[in-house]
């Protein structure tokens, strides 16, 4: 909207290159260009770009917009109208996955802005609950009725059938009844509507060679019309056909019911409006060694970051961009604080009990530096008060809109385990997930324990509900050569990779579905005036 024009006698005629940037060297490469749209200053551009989005990932994007002027596609030929810095995330990110940013580049000059719009592409995410049953079906077993199963195969681009769905045996009934039973799409017609599904009904036999009974075919869009005459269907076996003159059917095979159920992904609540609620907790016990001397793990180096900077901004800023007010909450544990000494397990980084939001992962590093000056590391290393801290805001939200991921950054020896492990079984039961980076050198088996993927954490007797807590050790990620910028994006990608299925794990036991998506946007329509 609102280009610049470059042109003396018409409008701009714009074009969109959008770049991306590899993690590691920050080299800016082309992806892709729209069309160009002659004549205007407000372009709609068509052409959509195609990429892949993963939520533990950052993918910098730069969006440059060109007057075209020739025909050359060498871009240093046209007149440039500006950029637009971002994220795929805060696209994402933003209300309705749509994101508004002006357009910068040009001193002096107002350049306009672009709106961006994001949608998540489904490769076909239903799946259909579907349940059968069978009338005079042929009596296969001489001593007794027939064992009854069938077997569904989808029809390949070539002709041939692949087998995608077993039903189970119903014994010695010639009209069975099958329990219903829930497939994909992708699976059952590889999600066209029209394909051929193939389906065989079997006697069973113990020695496995189960007699043919008979075979019909249908498709994914006859049977979607459900339970109706259309979905009875005349059961056939070819060989009998040809032999006998008064062959009618080997039985018939009807369609009781038929559900589609959509999964819905990470992606549909966030467009919903679901925030992700970022909080902070950082370890000042003893243990981590005085901040003023190069061997302690909160050393202020004025050089580069010490480990708690690098692990907080590593994660903060992918997690930030699901955040609308960007305002953190930082908390610390383990220390003694002015004036009076007292040892708190869960202090505000900015020395305000009552508001100890952050505004921006900087405003957390800048808290964080500051306390490290004011307070006295301590001990012991309780982590229970500060996941009771989040806990008691997630208990207070449970319907879906919002949810709050805890980092937990320390140097590892836990002191209050039982009650951590309480903590951490009665929060499975909240909308929140817990990550635990492990700085220094230390032995981090009870971390490894906190993290359930071996066993289940349990606290006298009570299972978590669901897996929330993710564990990784700092050192790690420690690159040789000094390149942190990449060992930085490994850790945030192991930490954030599982947080995306803890998230759906609570809507789903929950039964909380996605808010809709406000509208999306409509550019306005232009009239058209003619001369008559």
């Amino acid at each position: 909207r609102n280009l610049l024009d470059r042109d003396t006698f018409s409008k701009s005629d714009p074009i969109c290159v959008l770049y991306t940037q590899a993690i590691g060297n920050k080299e800016w490469r082309e992806f892709g260009r729209t069309e160009v749209i002659d004549n205007t200053l407000n372009p709609d551009f068509v052409r959509k770009f195609i990429m892949d989005y993963f939520f533990e990932e950052r993918e910098n994007l730069r969006f440059d917009f060109y007057d075209v002027d020739s025909k050359s596609p060498n871009l240093s030929k046209h007149d440039f109208l500006g950029q637009m810095f971002c994220t795929l995330g805060e696209i994402v990110g933003s209300q309705g996955s749509r994101l508004e940013k002006s357009i910068v580049g040009i001193p002096g000059k107002k350049c306009g802005k672009v709106i961006v719009t994001a949608e998540e592409l489904g490769c076909c995410r239903d799946s259909v609950l579907m349940q059968f049953c069978a009338n005079k079906l042929d009596k296969k077993d001489f001593f007794g009725k027939s064992d009854p199963f069938l077997v569904f195969h989808r029809s390949n681009e070539d002709g041939s059938f692949t087998i995608c769905h077993k039903t189970e045996v119903i014994k010695n009934t010639l009209n069975p009844v099958w329990q219903a039973f829930k497939i994909s799409v992708r699976a059952l017609c590889n999600g066209d509507c029209d394909r051929t599904i193939k389906v065989e009904v079997y006697d069973w036999d113990r020695d496995g060679s189960h007699d043919f009974i008979g075979e019909f075919t249908t498709s994914y869009r006859e049977l979607s019309r459900g339970q109706s005459q259309f979905n009875v269907y005349e059961v056939i076996n070819p060989k009998k056909k040809g032999k006998k003159k008064k062959y009618v059917n080997s039985g018939t095979v009807t369609l009781l019911s038929f559900l589609i159920e959509t999964e819905v992904s990470f992606l549909d609540y966030i467009k919903g409006g679901t925030q992700i609620n970022f909080t902070v907790a950082i370890d000042f016990t003893a243990s981590n060694g005085n901040p003023s001397q190069p061997t302690s793990l909160h050393y202020m180096n004025p050089y580069q970051l010490n480990a708690y900077g690098m692990a907080l901004k590593a994660v903060g800023e992918i997690i930030q961009d699901y955040d609308s007010d960007k305002m953190f909450p930082a908390l610390g544990f383990g220390a003694r604080l002015p004036p009076d000494g007292r040892v708190s397990h869960e202090f505000a980084l900015n020395g305000n009990p009552q508001n100890p939001y952050c505004h921006g992962i900087d405003g957390v590093m800048e808290a964080y530096y500051r306390s490290l000056k004011s307070v006295q590391l301590y001990g012991p290393t309780n982590f229970a008060p500060v996941i009771n801290h989040v806990a008691r805001y997630a208990a207070s939200v449970k319907d879906g809109s919002q949810y709050f991921v805890l980092l937990i950054i320390t140097d590892g020896v836990i002191s209050d385990m039982a009650q951590t492990k309480e903590s951490i079984v009665n929060a499975s039961k909240l909308p929140m997930s817990i990550i635990i980076v492990g700085v220094g050198p230390a032995e981090f088996d009870a971390m490894e324990e906190l993290d359930g993927d071996v066993v289940r954490i349990s606290s006298r007797g009570k299972f978590a509900e669901r897996d929330i807590v993710q564990f990784v050790p700092f050192r790690d990620y420690i690159d040789r050569s000094g390149n942190h910028v990449l060992s930085m994006a490994r850790l945030a990608k192991d930490v954030l990779a599982e947080i995306p299925e803890q998230f759906l794990s609570y809507m789903r036991v929950r039964g909380i579905k996605p808010s809709p998506a406000p509208p999306p946007y409509t550019p306005p329509i232009h009239v058209l005036q003619t001369q008559i």
